[in-house]
């Protein structure tokens, strides 16, 4: 498969199709971060992306919504978006996530990406504090927000690798950089995770 079919075929971030304009602005990081906790779950991607939508259309797209919600609000709202299976446990999780967010960084996860001072290892444990997030979760987010925070590119993870190697198309970070523009290498990396995915 051709670079270009890839992106024609899957190249929709998780974060776009959770309805997430990315920017490096506090917002919409908060709001990809509770997108990675959904899609750490062992779920259907698009379940956690139409929960992450459930829950922006509430109004919680900051950590200090989120606190002033309550635990039967975010049940209702992940049931909505057809997140069943663990929506108790995630409505928990999702309150401890905004009080360590906002504990830890001021609601503004800039302030990780500050204190890892470019170290995308350290950016990737400074998110695992997060409960519900571990390795895996760590690397969506950083997928992800590499299109705006330009120290982590090139980021591949082992999944996006294996996809990559599925479309026939380069494994590594710096493979793939090299046939797209810096903002379309999320959208690449997003595509090979689906075609991962999708076996």
């Amino acid at each position: 498969m051709s670079i270009e079919d890839l992106l024609e075929q899957h190249g929709t971030t998780f974060a776009e199709e959770a309805g997430i304009t990315l920017r490096d602005e506090p917002s919409p990081l908060w709001r990809l971060l509770v997108l990675s906790l959904l899609l750490s779950a062992r779920i259907d991607a698009g379940v956690a992306t139409a929960s992450a939508r459930e829950l922006g259309r509430a109004g919680w797209r900051t950590p200090r919504a989120m606190r002033g919600s309550t635990w039967q609000q975010r049940v209702d709202a992940l049931g909505r978006g057809g997140y069943r299976r663990y929506d108790e446990k995630t409505a928990t999780q999702l309150a401890e996530a905004a009080d360590l967010v906002l504990d830890t960084w001021g609601g503004d996860l800039r302030r990780l990406r500050r204190d890892a001072d470019g170290d995308v290892e350290a950016i990737g444990e400074g998110l695992q504090r997060v409960k519900g997030i571990g390795p895996a979760g760590a690397a969506i987010f950083l997928r992800e927000v590499q299109g705006v925070w330009p120290e982590v590119a090139p980021y591949v993870d082992a999944l996006a690798a294996r996809g990559a190697e599925a479309a026939g198309v380069p494994r590594t970070g710096p493979g793939l950089a090299r046939h797209v523009e810096a903002e379309e290498l999320p959208r690449l990396v997003a595509a090979c995770v689906r075609v991962a995915l999708a076996g």
